[in-house]
C-alpha cells in the first residue's frame, strides 16, 4: 500500500512534470516565431497537453498511475552496428516485434489515458517506415522520432513535414570525428545533409547527443551549440551515457559534469533559440530517476511494458493486457515506491546500476512476456566495443 508521504512525493513530481511539459510547448513555440504555421501548432499543443494532464489526473484518482511520456521501441532492427548500442549489450534474444495494428493499438490506449508525448526509439525506428502512418493518425500526440538520420530521404521528409507533431532526433556524439568514431564513417555526414533538408523545408526537428566523460567538453560547448543551431537545429537531448557494456564504466561522466549540467542548460536556453534538455538535469529537478512511471514508461518491441530501455525487465506485456491494467503492475508500483534506490546512482542509470535489486522485485512472478524478460549478461563478442572505439 502507498503511504502518504509516497502518495505526496508522486502527486508534487507529477505536477512539475506536467508544468514541464506545458513550459516545453510554450517555449517550442517562443522560438518558432519565424514559423507562424509551427507555433500556432505548438501553441495548440499546449492547450492539448493540459486536457491530457487533467487526463491523467483523473485516472490517478481511479489508482491508475499514467506517465506523460512514453517511448516505444518499435523494433531492434537496425542498419548500423553502434558501438555499445545498448539494444545489443544487453544480450537478450529477439522475440517478434508488434505488428504495425498491435502499434497502433498502443499508441491509441495512451491516447485515450492521456499520454502527451510518444518517443520512437530502436533500433532504427525508420526501417518500419509505417510508424508515420501511426503517427499522422495521432496528430494530438507529440512524436519524438529517435534516428540516426542515414535513412532519411526526400519521400519520408515530405511525409514527416506534413506532420507538425512529429519530431525527428538526429543520434549524434559530437562533430563529425566522435560520431562516426561510435556510428561508422559517413554517418555524421548523413545526418549534417538530413539536417540541411529539414532545414531548407523549415521543420522542426533536434538532436540526441550521448554525453560521456570523453565528449562532455565538446557536446556542452557553445560552439558546439552554435554549430547545431546554425543548421536549423532547435531541440537537444543530452543523455548522460549507461555503461550496459562492461567494462566502459570510466566512461560515465564524471559527478562533476553531471551536476554541472543544469547550469549549462539553463546558459544555452538564454543565450541560443533552442530546447535545451538533459536527463541528469531531470533527474536532479524532479528528485532521482523519472522511469518506471514516475515521469515516463518503456515498452519494448515485443511489447514488453519496462521500467525504461536501459532497464528490460518486465511482468506484463501488452499483448496480453491493456495499457491501463498493464500501468497498475505490481513490479512497477514497487519501483515507483523506492525512491532510496532512485534518488541515486554512480552516473548513468539507477535501475541498471541496481539490476540486481530490480530483478530481486520479480522473484516469485511469473512474467506473461512472451519473449524473454530477464536479460541475461551479453557475451564479449556480442557487440563491438565501445571502450576499444574512445578510449585514447
Amino acid at each position: 500500500m502507498r503511504t502518504t508521504g509516497s502518495m505526496n512525493a508522486s502527486s508534487l513530481r507529477n505536477g512539475g512534470f506536467d508544468r514541464s511539459i506545458g513550459g516545453f510547448f510554450r517555449d517550442a513555440a517562443r522560438i518558432s516565431r519565424s514559423e507562424p504555421k509551427t507555433a500556432l501548432f505548438f501553441a495548440r499543443t499546449a492547450i492539448h497537453q493540459r486536457r491530457a494532464a487533467a487526463r491523467r489526473r483523473e485516472w490517478g484518482k481511479r489508482g491508475v498511475h499514467v506517465p506523460p511520456v512514453m517511448i516505444i521501441s518499435v523494433t531492434r532492427r537496425c542498419n548500423l552496428r553502434c558501438a555499445g548500442c545498448f539494444v545489443h549489450a544487453h544480450g537478450r534474444p529477439a522475440g517478434q516485434e508488434m505488428s504495425e495494428q498491435e502499434l497502433r493499438n498502443v499508441v491509441a490506449q495512451a491516447r485515450d489515458l492521456g499520454v502527451s508525448m510518444v518517443a520512437l526509439a530502436g533500433g532504427e525506428p525508420l526501417t518500419r517506415p509505417e510508424i508515420l502512418d501511426i503517427t499522422r493518425d495521432h496528430p494530438e500526440i507529440v512524436f519524438l522520432v529517435v534516428t540516426n538520420g542515414s535513412l532519411l530521404n526526400d519521400h519520408l521528409l515530405t511525409r514527416m513535414q506534413a506532420q507538425r507533431n512529429v519530431i525527428p532526433l538526429l543520434s549524434l556524439e559530437g562533430f563529425e570525428g566522435e560520431t562516426d568514431c561510435r556510428r561508422g564513417e559517413g554517418v555524421y555526414d548523413a545526418a549534417r545533409g538530413a539536417m540541411e533538408q529539414m532545414q531548407q523545408r523549415r521543420m522542426f526537428f533536434g538532436t540526441s547527443v550521448m554525453v560521456t566523460r570523453r565528449n562532455f567538453g565538446l557536446v556542452t560547448s557553445r560552439v558546439f551549440a552554435r554549430e547545431l543551431v546554425a543548421r536549423g537545429c532547435k531541440l537537444f537531448f543530452y543523455v548522460d551515457y549507461v555503461p550496459i557494456q562492461e567494462g566502459t564504466e570510466h566512461l560515465v561522466p564524471s559527478e562533476a559534469q553531471r551536476r554541472s549540467e543544469p547550469l549549462t542548460m539553463n546558459l544555452f536556453r538564454r543565450e541560443f533559440p533552442g530546447l535545451f534538455l538533459a536527463s541528469s538535469a531531470s533527474e536532479q529537478a524532479f528528485g532521482g530517476c523519472m522511469a518506471a512511471g514516475r515521469g515516463f514508461i518503456h515498452v519494448s518491441a515485443e511489447g514488453d511494458l519496462e521500467p525504461c530501455p536501459f532497464s528490460p525487465f518486465a511482468d506484463v506485456n501488452l499483448r496480453k493486457v491493456t495499457l491501463r491494467d498493464a500501468l497498475q503492475s505490481t513490479f512497477l508500483r514497487k519501483i515507483r515506491e523506492s525512491d532510496e534506490h532512485l534518488t541515486e546512482s554512480e552516473g548513468g542509470c539507477a535501475l541498471w546500476s541496481k539490476r540486481g535489486w530490480v530483478q530481486s522485485l520479480l522473484a516469485g512472478q511469473e512474467p506473461v512476456a512472451p519473449g524473454q524478460s530477464l536479460a541475461p549478461e551479453p557475451s564479449e563478442d556480442q557487440i563491438p566495443s565501445l571502450g576499444d572505439r574512445l578510449v585514447a
